[in-house]
């Protein structure tokens, strides 16, 4: 536990150090295309049930939680031009290294949720707030194009709840049973690969 938190706190620092550039640039992006702060704050649940605020680039109307629920489906009209594109290359995430350094997450670990959804599954929630949420982790990976998902549903919180939430409390046990930091790395390679994939088939699907 103490090298997982070690290897967490050098890396999101230097995470934080190399990815200046983009971080500046997302930043400065962001408060020129849309009106509202250049950052999402949110209330998740963290470890123990002990709640903080998650950071992400603002990809949203500032209004949008006035718009609609927590829920993002398909092309949700609440998404700005600029923040379609944070979320389909992950940018708007890069904040949460600043939640990794306060203690809040870890690199790698189940992803956070509001409130909302942890109080319907509380029980389960029992064990996987025994850990800190993370970045990444194996839903991450499952549900790469979540929104796209929802957006083929007719009620998308519905589907969230009865459907994709199930599976993701599911791969959370998953990787607690497995937990380890050699698991770590390998999840963080494997988001890699995807986030490298998506961005060749993107620029591949540009020029056919």
């Amino acid at each position: 536990m103490v090298a997982k938190r070690i290897f967490d706190v050098v890396a999101a620092a230097v995470g934080l150090v190399l990815l200046s550039p983009v971080f500046l640039v997302a930043a400065v992006l962001v408060k020129l295309t849309s009106a509202g702060p250049v950052f999402f704050r949110q209330e998740r649940m963290g470890r123990g049930f002990r709640p903080f605020r998650i950071y992400k680039f603002r990809s949203m109307v500032s209004d949008a939680p006035s718009r609609g629920g927590a829920v993002t489906a398909g092309e949700d009209p609440r998404i700005t031009r600029i923040g379609r594109f944070l979320r389909k290359t992950k940018i708007d995430e890069i904040p949460q290294l600043i939640n990794v350094l306060a203690g809040d997450m870890s690199l790698v670990g189940p992803r956070p949720e509001v409130p909302k959804y942890v109080d319907m599954f509380r029980e389960d929630y029992e064990t996987i707030l025994g850990v800190r949420p993370g970045i990444t982790d194996l839903a991450s990976l499952a549900f790469r194009d979540e929104a796209a998902l929802l957006g083929r549903a007719d009620d998308p919180e519905e589907e969230y709840v009865t459907r994709i939430l199930p599976e993701k409390i599911r791969l959370a046990k998953q990787y607690i049973a497995r937990a380890s930091l050699r698991f770590d790395l390998k999840i963080i390679f494997m988001t890699m690969a995807r986030l490298t994939a998506d961005r060749f088939r993107r620029s591949g699907s540009t020029t056919e």
